[in-house]
């Protein structure tokens, strides 16, 4: 990748920063894509003289696309959402995505969809995340696809929502508690994606699915989560027929949509280890986790030298 330019559309993201970092630190230079670019410049100082920019471009309009990727040798969609218009956001954005891809004669496109991608799924994310994918190979056939389960990492808003909520309160209530994951750290995403751009001959055109090295519950996770910020709630498992209800309550805890998506699984399928085929080693969520998770520990960090001491 050393010198190479990739776009990174949503480059400024949760998953973006990572994905930079990644393709800064192999030598490429990375130009940031999103409505508002300002929100990206904290990337400035982790590259050298030149090696970042800094471009405005929207999914929902093709005209910024084409414009974001003129003359990249690579480029990385990252744009998803819960909220919003889905269709033109993952489907006609991805699309407009992948056709600026193919004109600018871009040598590789990652496109970052999700585990449980389905064009016939009930789910609305999951059913424009599944032709959102159809729509990047009609229009870039060697397209990568990745599609990671939860990913996790400091800036996340999966396990950081969980923690909140079991640092304050006594009893934490459990929607699925028996639904599954494999949460994925966020630096091992990255690394696929900076894998598959690096050799786009033997990655383009397939599709990886992500997860990391433990499957969880709903439960376990949140139980993890107790054990590192040194608390110990009850939880309490709800019925399904709980959750149903609230997800129709305005402003409550979950959509409809997110219901839904909580009835499958979030796993990677038998056979289809994408992190082991793409190099990169998987990384347990308790090798990490307890860096910063320590925030919510009732003394912080100075909890981890009160028990250094006893």
């Amino acid at each position: 990748m050393n010198n190479k330019l990739v776009t990174l559309i949503g480059g400024g993201g949760f998953l973006g920063r990572y994905v930079a970092q990644g393709l800064l630190k192999a030598g490429a230079r990375v130009r940031i894509a999103q409505r508002d670019p300002r929100q990206a410049f904290f990337l400035k100082p982790l590259g050298g003289l030149g090696q970042t920019q800094f471009v405005a471009a929207d999914v929902t309009r093709p005209d910024t696309i084409a414009r974001a990727v003129a003359d990249a040798d690579a480029v990385v969609n990252l744009v998803g959402s819960f909220a919003g218009d889905l269709q033109r956001i993952h489907v006609d954005g991805a699309r407009a995505v992948a056709e600026a891809a193919q004109g600018a004669g871009a040598a590789a496109l990652v496109h970052v969809s999700a585990i449980g991608a389905d064009a016939d799924s009930a789910s609305n994310y999951a059913r424009t995340k599944g032709e959102a994918e159809a729509a990047v190979r009609d229009a870039f056939a060697n397209a990568t696809i990745l599609r990671p389960s939860t990913v996790f990492g400091r800036e996340d808003q999966f396990i950081n929502r969980f923690a909140g909520m079991v640092s304050r309160l006594p009893v934490v209530p459990v929607l699925r508690a028996g639904a599954r994951f494999q949460p994925v750290y966020v630096g091992d995403v990255a690394s696929a994606v900076v894998a598959a751009l690096g050799d786009p001959a033997r990655f383009g055109g397939r599709m990886f699915e992500l997860g990391g090295p433990e499957v969880l519950t709903m439960l376990e996770i949140q139980q993890r989560i107790a054990t590192h910020v040194g608390r110990a709630p009850t939880f309490l498992p709800l019925p399904d027929a709980a959750g149903a209800i609230l997800s129709k309550v305005p402003g409550g805890p979950l959509t409809g949509d997110q219901w839904l998506l909580l009835q499958r699984d979030s796993v990677v399928s038998a056979g289809h280890d994408g992190l082991t085929a793409l190099g990169v080693a998987r990384t347990p969520f308790d090798a990490v986790a307890p860096g910063w998770l320590v925030r919510y520990r009732k003394a912080g960090r100075f909890s981890l030298l009160n028990r250094a001491s006893d």
